[in-house]
């Protein structure tokens, strides 16, 4: 008896193939589509009343989108909101009549060919792949594309149609950033700004109480938010109280979040860092400009602040600047001064939108920024205490 016969891995495969023979390709029979021009031609109608439809489907979801009513106090239709019914059952019937269609296409006219192979390694040669696109080549041509411009024209046209509810949605964005800024009473609405404004006391967060700088010491760090959000108006151009309430209230508050921090005014780095301070006390945005997490973990030693959502990093010191993470600019920060009874006041709002960055705005250097800042600002802040120094 030779090796291979007593190898017991060979007798297990030999009553394999005996218990599971090989059952071979099947007897082909040809579709009624192959054989008879009409069943071929009443196939393609089909197929493109299929496609017909969807694009009708679509068409009826865009007039459903301008014309039923939707909210709380829209259409009803057996008890449903018409909105959501209709939108849903005209996309929905538009995708799947063009599903339908592709299927029916494959199904009934697209080459008839049955195929196999012995499976093969899953790295193929250069010849494998020539051969590959040369077969693609090959169905594609025998997909009747080419040669049956009616199921091409109508698949292409049903597709295409479907862009439309897209653009359509595209209302449901929103407003545009310009169009919140103009429509809002109080300045401050929209990205660009914020509800500080010149004079505005800093306050701390949840209790409301202005700080002096002698309230703080080397190494603090506090939450603060702007006077006006505990209902006391400061600052030439802050809003009247009754404009800020609800919704404008919480917004205003989210986006005007500071954080206070004072160090040894020798550690400060930058020139705009040092002018925008007072003794040492810095003023930056809580909104970290990655995504716009609240931030507030603060490395006492090296001024360093870093986001617990994605680790961003910025240097207090210097112009908040980012040391690590994914943030794409610097975290804006707030001039500060001190009014007539000693507390620590806002020179203007920030120079430069807070958050993340967004498509409407552009984004420029501290230096820039700061100058002009001067520009605008520069004069009208020596009220409280600002003196421009540089190089120190």
């Amino acid at each position: 008896m030779s090796g291979d016969a007593q190898d017991p891995k060979h007798e297990i495969e030999a009553y394999a193939d005996e218990l599971l023979p090989n059952p071979g390709v099947g007897d082909h029979y040809w579709r009624p589509t192959d054989v008879d021009p009409k069943a071929e031609r009443r196939a393609e109608r089909q197929v493109a009343a299929f496609f017909g439809l969807s694009a009708v489907c679509t068409v009826l979801f865009v007039l459903s989108y301008l014309l039923v009513k939707n909210g709380y106090d829209g259409d009803v239709w057996l008890g449903w909101g018409a909105s959501n019914l209709s939108l849903g059952l005209t996309l929905g019937l538009a995708l799947l009549f063009i599903g339908i269609g592709v299927i029916q296409w494959a199904r009934k006219l697209m080459a008839d060919v049955e195929l196999s192979e012995e499976r093969h390694p899953a790295a193929s040669s250069p010849e494998d792949r020539s051969a590959t696109v040369a077969a693609l080549k090959q169905g594609l041509n025998e997909s009747g594309m080419a040669r049956r411009p009616l199921l091409r024209n109508s698949l292409i046209g049903s597709v295409a149609l479907l862009g439309v509810p897209a653009i359509v949605m595209l209302k449901d964005l929103g407003p545009t950033n310009r169009d919140v800024t103009d429509s809002q009473p109080y300045p401050g609405a929209g990205l660009e700004h914020t509800v500080w404004s010149q004079g505005m006391r800093v306050v701390r967060d949840v209790v409301g109480t202005p700080i002096r700088p002698r309230d703080l010491e080397i190494g603090d760090l506090v939450n603060a938010e702007p006077e006006l959000i505990f209902g006391t108006v400061k600052g030439k151009d802050a809003p009247e109280d009754d404009q800020l309430e609800g919704a404008s209230l919480q917004v205003a508050k989210s986006k005007a979040a500071t954080i206070l921090l004072r160090m040894d005014p020798a550690d400060i780095v930058s020139d705009e860092t040092r002018n925008w301070s007072v003794q040492g006390i810095v003023a930056y945005s809580k909104i970290c400009t990655h995504v716009g997490c609240p931030i507030s973990l603060n490395e006492r030693t090296t001024h360093h602040l870093l986001c617990p959502c994605h680790q961003s990093t910025f240097d207090l010191a210097d112009s908040g600047k980012v040391l690590f993470g994914p943030a794409g600019r610097h975290l804006p920060q707030l001039p500060l001064g001190v009014d007539q009874d000693g507390y620590l006041v806002a020179l203007s709002d920030y120079p430069e939108p807070v958050g993340p960055s967004y498509w409407e705005r552009n984004t420029y250097s501290v230096g820039t920024v700061f100058d002009d800042w001067e520009k605008q600002y520069g004069d009208s802040a020596q009220q409280y205490g600002y003196t421009k120094e540089a190089g120190q």
